[in-house]
């Protein structure tokens, strides 16, 4: 999903075995998100920036659980000290505060909310009720995940996060409307975990992969 970039993304996209979708204009994180959400097809659905603090090779580590039944939602978390580095004391204690307020909310133990490195299945996602067009769409994700009950299945991942001179732009006016987003949502009411509509995650069985019914003739 190109969100109306002006560097060279849409001409590196070009030839590649990809649907690509563009936005004439920067509309912000959400916007692209449900746009994504609305063209995707398939079982499940990968929120994964593409600023390069996040290291595509592990995506396979968030695959893992779902194909052996082990998670309906999975959630790449950052672990402080384990391959991770935060921009500023005021990133890192600013996440803690909005994870804190979540699982506050809704009787979760999440260790990082606002990850941007989220599986989640598709069903469940189109049963969200999602409109932020910023970032505060990372709260709105979580907070409708979990009033419906679900909780992520957590794997640590690497963080290389960015600063604000290397282009980090979320701020303080983000984290604020992601902390009246959460409220909003918790005001909707919830499912208990155990009464979660389980349809909304179905189960998907690992690739099977051919095998010879006989040995091969010598020569072969």
């Amino acid at each position: 999903m190109d969100d109306g970039s002006t560097d060279r993304t849409a001409e590196i996209l070009v030839g590649l075995d990809l649907v690509v979708l563009r936005h004439a204009v920067n509309r912000g994180k959400g916007a692209a998100v449900l746009t994504g959400i609305e063209r995707a097809t398939g079982t499940h659905l990968l929120i994964f920036d593409g600023d390069s603090e996040y290291d595509p090779a592990e995506i396979v580590s968030l695959v893992d659980p779902i194909l052996a039944g082990r998670a309906e939602v999975v959630y790449g978390v950052r672990v402080r000290g384990l391959g991770t580095v935060f921009p500023s004391l005021l990133y890192a204690v600013g996440n803690r505060v909005m994870t804190g307020f979540a699982n506050l909310l809704f009787g979760a133990a999440i260790s990082d909310s606002f990850t941007c490195l989220k599986l989640f299945p598709l069903p469940l996602v189109r049963r969200m009720r999602l409109g932020e067009p910023r970032f505060a769409v990372e709260a709105e994700l979580t907070t409708e995940m979990l009033r419906l009950g679900f909780r992520p299945y957590e794997v640590p991942v690497s963080y290389v996060g960015r600063s604000r001179e290397e282009g980090k732009k979320i701020g303080s006016a983000d984290a604020v409307r992601g902390l009246v987003v959460m409220a909003k949502v918790r005001m909707r009411g919830r499912v208990a975990p155990g009464a979660r509509d389980r349809s909304l995650a179905p189960r998907v069985l690992p690739p099977t992969r051919s095998r010879r019914t006989k040995p091969l003739a010598p020569g072969a």
